[in-house]
């Protein structure tokens, strides 16, 4: 049969299709496909004809077919997903629904047709993915009756499995020390000087708030340095939506701030600073202004944490570590590794204020900071000049 046959057979079954002669549609396609060169239209418009016969396994066959031709094809995996639910093979069909929802084009890119699969395809996804979440959750009921960081440990790993959070890590920018644990926010009992820092918020504050109506204080978090090649950072660079007044910089006293804040510096003066020459340890008070945005980024070094003590905080604000966002609330402290992606935003009107300071990681032994403060030691020796360095 000619290539023009095959095209004038495959029109005559389009137009049995549409008149409602679904057999002799059916008989057509497979005509096109046992004698012509067969494409994906042809196979899944034999696999519709076939459905429609109730001929479950040729559809099937006319399906994967066409997918071995092409493999991303959004009908052919719609179909192929739908044949598979109706099998009762929910793990399959979960498995096509996920892969049509990656391999689509942006939404406003597809026909108004695929953009009712696709959300379909994304609505049996997720219904998938609770079915098979509640059945996990009640096959583990009872298996672990701890309510501590254990549990709240596994549930995470639930939840990454299920692809509801991602896996963060740490990336320090500068010096990465191994086999530390990947932890996000820490749990407070670890430090129990966290509960002296809080009681001293209302005097930290008033300190604050003596140094805003003495006048500016207060530079761009992030500075541009003539000696290093300039590094934007998502418009952050010398922009005072962001900044900071500085008690400590860079292992540095600023002696007039610290003369104006003597109870905040008495107060953070009794917890165990990381202190490395020219680079720690730095304590401020960190501004975010209405609307400013913090980008997600890391830190320099995985060998400290970093604690907030929130002291103006308007509704709107949020910050990120990881996976774990959480809603600051004046007087509520918390430690963090900022080596993992972090962010924080004020959607507010108002400004927000933290206070921010540096402390060794509590898994460090005396050994390994005094090694790590001598690591350090030894570059500035090396390079003969400070570190650009920042918090």
């Amino acid at each position: 049969m000619s290539r023009i046959d095959v095209h004038a057979l495959a029109a005559s079954a389009l137009d049995a299709l549409h008149r409602g002669d679904v057999s002799k549609a059916r008989e057509s396609f497979q005509q096109v496909v046992d004698q012509g060169e067969p494409n994906a239209d042809s196979l899944l418009a034999l696999a519709d004809a076939c459905r429609r016969l109730g001929d479950a396994a040729a559809a099937m066959t006319a399906v994967d077919q066409a997918l071995s031709l092409e493999p991303r094809n959004l009908r052919a995996l719609m179909l192929k997903a739908d044949f598979l639910a109706a099998l009762g093979d929910d793990r399959a069909a979960s498995s096509f629904y996920q892969f049509a929802v990656q391999a689509a084009p942006p939404v406003d890119q597809l026909s108004p047709d695929l953009r009712r699969d696709i959300e379909r395809a994304m609505q049996m996804r997720n219904r998938y993915a609770q079915k098979f979440e509640q059945f996990l959750l009640d096959r583990l009921q009872g298996a672990n009756t701890s309510k501590g960081p254990t549990s709240a440990r596994f549930r995470q790993s639930l939840d990454i499995m299920l692809g509801k959070k991602s896996i963060y890590v740490q990336q320090p920018q500068a010096f990465y020390f191994p086999e530390l644990p990947q932890i996000q926010f820490y749990d407070r009992s670890v430090f129990p000087w966290l509960d002296q820092v809080e009681a001293a918020t209302g005097a930290i504050r008033g300190e604050l708030t003596q140094l805003l109506a003495d006048g500016p204080g207060f530079k761009p978090y992030v500075e541009a340095d003539p000696r290093r090649p300039r590094k934007e950072q998502s418009g952050m660079t010398n922009n005072p939506d962001w900044s900071a007044l500085y008690l400590w910089k860079n292992g540095q006293a600023v002696p007039e701030n610290i003369a104006r804040c003597p109870i905040t510096a008495s107060v953070v003066a009794k917890v165990p600073f990381s202190d490395v020459s020219n680079r720690s340890p730095s304590v401020l008070f960190s501004q975010l202004r209405p609307g400013a945005r913090i980008p997600p980024h890391s830190g320099l070094v995985n060998t400290r944490l970093i604690c907030h003590l929130p002291l103006i905080v308007p509704p709107g604000c949020g910050f990120r570590v990881g996976n774990d966002t959480r809603t600051p609330v004046e007087g509520k402290a918390w430690v963090f590794d900022d080596t993992m992606e972090h962010e924080a935003w004020n959607n507010s009107k108002e400004t927000r204020i933290i206070l921010l300071f540096e402390v060794w990681r509590p898994e460090l032994s005396d050994d390994e900071r005094g090694l790590v403060r001598a690591m350090f030691d030894a570059i500035d020796a090396y390079s003969g000049q400070k570190p650009v360095w920042s918090i």
